[in-house]
């Protein structure tokens, strides 16, 4: 029995096997059908492309920054430990104002040596004057005229020497000499800008290789590009730039060609070019963001098409070619190779595919591939 109930449930398999269906998967040819109601409703327009104005770029990059005389790195003459600062990443600071102040028993040696100096140097002084009077008179010999003037001469360079250390410190030498001495010094901006480095806390001991803080004066931002040795050539002071902050904004800024390097670096074979900003960029601007920019270098005509027809994949660009009108509309979403671009217009370099009497979407592009 048992036997007979295993070969039935082999015979309904078998069956249901050769019952089941199995789909085929649907091909993906690459045309998208549209009904001619869609296509009304969407608002979508088939154009061909037009002759434009095109501006034959050198491709840049580079970074915005500010000359070297208006960004000032604070470092401590001598080592001390920070005892108080209120300034933040941010803040405005003028020129001579304290950012910070410092705590060390080394500048009290200096002031004790500077008063040390300034004691002796008086009586050494006077002791040469008198040995060279007698001198001048055959009383003394030379060896003790020459050894009066070596140790006061010794004594005002030792003198010179602490009294500009103190002036580093911002110590006031003639408060030393009077017997006010200070274990603190102030640090103080020597430009006006924002603070955009702060890397102190109160307690934290400050060596002279350690960058307390950083000012950078923003309204002398600039552009600082480089270019490749092989474009060099076509780049020229006055010329339009025109760039972008790719990670911060979609915005479009402009510039001008300042300065162009004189020399190429030997790594990477690039060379710089600097730019002026417009005053009222500065201001959305911030000093090391990452630019992409083009130097206009001449104008030429080409095909264009409006940007938004134009669809990007995977560094690769296509745009959608009409390939039937009857009742409905089939694009076939095809590859397009593109030149220059402008604020409204991309310019595509024809082939066997796409000339200027290839109808393609002008708007719409977006509902059709998303």
């Amino acid at each position: 029995m048992k036997k007979i109930l295993y070969i039935l449930t082999l015979i309904t398999l078998t069956v249901s096997c050769k019952n089941e269906v199995v789909e085929e998967p649907v091909k993906d040819d690459g045309l998208i059908t549209v009904t001619a109601e869609q296509f009304k409703s969407s608002g979508m327009i088939v154009g061909t492309p037009s002759e434009q104005d095109f501006d034959v770029t050198v491709k840049a990059s580079g970074k915005i920054d500010v000359p070297p005389q208006y960004r000032a790195k604070i470092t401590p003459f001598i080592g001390g430990y920070v005892k108080a600062t209120k300034l933040l990443v941010g803040d405005k600071v003028s020129k001579g104002q304290a950012l910070i102040t410092l705590e060390n028993t080394e500048y009290l040696d200096i002031q004790k040596d500077y008063v040390e100096v300034a004691e002796q140097i008086n009586y050494l002084k006077s002791e040469f004057e008198r040995q060279k009077t007698l001198y001048n008179e055959k009383i003394t010999s030379q060896k003790n005229y020459l050894k009066a003037e070596s140790d006061y001469r010794q004594a005002k360079g030792m003198y010179q020497g602490l009294r500009e250390k103190l002036l580093l410190l911002n110590i006031n030498p003639a408060n030393v000499e009077k017997g006010r001495f200070t274990s603190v010094i102030t640090l103080s901006s020597p430009i006006s800008g924002d603070i955009t480095v702060m890397n102190a806390n109160v307690g934290m001991f400050m060596s002279p290789s350690d960058v307390i803080l950083e000012v950078v004066d923003t309204n002398y931002l600039h552009l600082n590009l480089s270019i490749f040795e092989k474009d060099i050539l076509h780049v020229k002071q006055g010329q339009n730039i025109s760039f972008t902050i790719p990670e911060a904004s979609k915005d479009v800024f402009t510039s001008k060609v300042q300065l162009v390097g004189k020399s190429i670096e030997n790594k990477d074979r690039t060379i710089s070019v600097f730019g002026v900003l417009n005053p009222s960029d500065k201001s959305k601007l911030l000093s090391g963001m990452f630019v992409e920019a083009g130097i206009v270098i001449s104008s030429k005509k080409g095909l264009g098409i409006p940007v938004d027809a134009l669809i990007t994949e995977n560094n690769k660009y296509f745009v959608l070619l009409l390939q039937e009108n009857k009742g409905n509309y089939i694009f076939k979403k095809t590859l397009v190779n593109i030149g220059e671009k402008s604020e409204k217009y991309v310019e595509i370099l024809p082939n066997e595919t796409i000339n200027e009497n290839s109808k393609i979407v002008t708007k719409g592009v977006f509902d059709l591939t998303n």
